[in-house]
């Protein structure tokens, strides 16, 4: 493949490189709100890096082949921008013009294919880092499992470069830490080192020593003393290339440089420069002051030569690849498979058939059908944040994924919950990989920024998030979710799904692996959970894939009042219909694993399910009730907590906290005025 090299005068680098300044600061001033500083700090290592190494090709952002690139730092989305528009991405002036703007393709921080080329969702700190980690993660499994000697397909980097702030983040070391466990010498970060926050100099709030500490995580480092080195960022970058362990490149820049009044001040960081200081700025670096959103003609040779390496190195891997599949069709065409994102090929036929099992919790159903599903759906690739035991996230005969045997399919996270959600997005990002992570539900707070930003983004990830409520015992209130399971109903386009047995558990595993337009959730128990009575439905009984449905009839089929349930209350809810019978009471019982799900679903089957004439409702469920007005209406209950849990055998808690089936009796008879 061709290789890169720095080419062409100092001046016209230069030139090009206060091209990316100027682009950068232009849009701000025109939105009239961002973050100039960091681009203009940044503009040299993102010159060097996109027109001299960055393995890309403009007109095929999605080519396989390329290399990952990963702001961090997104409020710096001025650079990456300007970099689009000025490598071929089709990002126009016009587009830059409309930084920040209603419907704009140049969104105040990057957006994941918005525009085209930007490679994932960032802005909150430190997610960037632990993305670029995921995608190296998934790069080196890949390439263990279907790279062969003397075909270089999948031979690929990751590129991120992070901020002060970045690197403030606990979730940045989490995810730095892995990284270096892991040996990923695919993975080459930038630190731009500017020792400036929004509250003034870095030094207010962090004095460690960067360098020593990647070092420590197994992290290969350089550093540079001058950000305006184009020869020296070359050169690390092409040693960084070189090396078996993730490389750390420390480069001390300027924030906001050739501005004569901001240069190296706070004030640089998040407010345009103001006209004033933006002719000033162009006068200082030599640049015309008449017309903003200028691209010097003679810049135009190295931006033309960027797009046509691009093209070259595309054809040359099209050919390696054409090569690899007459070798290896079988395994490229599994690969092109994964790829696609489809599942293989009667992979439904792995279910467990759980319709004999006894009481089972649902973290155990869930461990038999994520084994049995691993087995004939390879992309599967996950593990937990050091519960394996307990969440059952574990592929039995599968090894560890580890620097020396990056071909194992069994990520050991660490107590690292939030690194393990934004890894696993990296991991969806990069593509031939669908990932799992288990941990208490109680702990997916810990992870919720990568939680949103995966259903932000669409990616196709699975949450195993056990022990559920209460219901789990002992451990006591600080491991007993009470907010959790609402919490997380309430960001958007993630799927939750809390099954009821066994049976539920298998299908709501089914529904995760079809669901691919975002997040799953699933929820489950720790305490087993008794089978439920299918006998009394019919044939077109749809369980899970409706997100909710009748259970249990009311006898004659004309309820009375509607119990909503659950998880580990529905059970509950079936005893409350019977005692309800024994009071001449007429209850349906509606099982609604994934409200998501049941809203999605057409108005006639929501009000076959939930009849509107029938407004006494009655929801159960050991969770705080936010999820249920909307379900009940200002006519009906709600059996929940709004209370933390204790310490004691689960049975007493569900009795002492009132989640019991005479307490829904109560609710019923309640709002039936009985």
């Amino acid at each position: 493949m061709p290789q890169a090299n720095v080419s062409g005068s100092d001046a016209l680098d230069q030139l090009c490189v206060n091209t990316i300044r100027m682009l950068s600061v232009d849009m701000v001033q025109k939105a009239n709100s961002g973050h100039p500083g960091a681009p203009m700090g940044q503009a040299s290592i993102g010159y060097v890096l996109w027109a001299k190494h960055l393995r890309h090709n403009p007109a095929n952002p999605d080519w396989p082949g390329r290399d990952r690139f990963v702001l961090s730092g997104g409020h710096a989305s001025a650079l990456l921008y300007s970099l689009l528009h000025l490598t071929g991405y089709g990002l126009t002036l016009d587009d830059l013009k409309e930084f920040r703007q209603w419907g704009a393709k140049t969104p105040g921080h990057p957006e994941y294919g918005h525009p085209r080329g930007t490679e994932t969702t960032t802005g909150p700190l430190g997610q960037g880092v632990a993305n670029a980690v995921g995608m190296a993660l998934a790069q080196a499994h890949l390439a263990a499992n279907f790279g062969k000697d003397g075909h270089s397909v999948f031979d690929h980097q990751t590129y991120f470069v992070a901020g002060d702030g970045d690197l403030m983040e606990g979730i940045s070391h989490e995810a730095a830490s892995l990284a270096g466990n892991l040996k990923l010498g695919n993975l080459i970060g930038f630190y731009d080192d500017n020792g400036i926050t929004i509250d003034g100099e870095a030094c207010l709030s962090v004095t460690d020593d960067a360098q020593q500490r990647f070092e420590s995580y197994g992290w290969d480092v350089q550093l540079i003393e001058d950000g305006n080195d184009l020869g020296a960022i070359d050169a690390a970058i092409e040693a960084a290339k070189g090396t078996a362990q993730p490389s750390l490149i420390i480069v001390r820049t300027q924030i906001g440089y050739g501005s004569p009044n901001k240069q190296g001040k706070a004030a640089a960081h998040g407010a345009p420069l103001g006209e004033d200081e933006v002719a000033l700025t162009k006068q200082n670096l030599g640049w015309p002051t008449d017309e903003p959103f200028t691209v010097p003609g003679e810049t135009a040779a190295v931006w033309d030569a960027v797009i046509a390496r691009g093209a070259m190195w595309e054809a040359d891997w099209q050919s390696d690849f054409e090569a690899y599949t007459s070798a290896f069709p079988e395994l490229a065409a599994e690969f092109c498979r994964r790829l696609r994102g489809e599942l293989p090929a009667g992979w439904e036929e792995s279910l467990p058939d759980f319709s004999a099992e006894k009481a089972m919790a649902t973290r155990g159903a869930s461990g038999k059908t994520l084994n049995a599903l691993a087995q004939v759906i390879p992309e599967m690739v996950g593990g937990s944040a050091d519960l394996a035991a307990s969440n059952l996230t574990m592929i039995k005969d599968s090894e560890r994924l580890s620097g020396e045997n990056p071909a194992g399919r069994n990520v050991f996270f660490g107590v690292r919950e939030h690194a393990m959600g934004a890894v696993m997005n990296g991991m969806a990002q990069h593509g031939g990989i669908l990932p799992y992570g288990g941990t208490f539900l109680v702990f997916s707070d810990y992870m919720r920024p990568a939680i949103r930003l995966a259903a932000m983004m669409g990616l196709h990830v699975v949450y195993v998030f056990t022990h559920d409520s209460i219901g789990l015992g002992e451990d006591g209130p600080t491991h007993q979710p009470i907010e959790m399971v609402p919490t997380l109903r309430a960001i958007p386009n993630l799927t939750v799904i809390r099954p009821a047995d066994a049976v539920e558990t298998m299908e709501a595993w089914q529904v995760a692996m079809k669901r691919s337009s975002g997040p799953v959730a699933l929820a489950l128990t720790r305490q087993k959970l008794p089978p439920l009575d299918r006998s009394k439905l019919d044939a077109t009984r749809i369980g899970v894939g409706k997100g909710g449905y009748v259970l249990s009839e009311a006898d004659g089929g004309q309820p009375e009042v509607l119990l909503i349930a659950t998880g580990s209350e529905v059970s509950l809810a079936l005893e409350a219909q019977q005692e309800l019978k024994g009071a001449g009471i007429a209850a349906r019982v509606v099982n609604m694993p994934c409200v998501e799900i049941f809203a999605e679903q057409d108005a006639a089957y929501r009000d076959e399910v939930l009849p509107p004439n029938i407004r006494a409702r009655v929801a159960v469920e050991a969770a705080h009730p936010l999820t249920w007005y909307r379900w009940v209406g200002i006519d009906g209950a709600i059996v929940g907590l709004e209370s933390f849990g204790a310490s004691a055998p689960y049975e007493r808690l569900y009795e002492e906290f009132g989640i019991t089936a005479s307490a829904v009796v109560e609710k019923a008879k309640s709002v039936l005025n009985r």
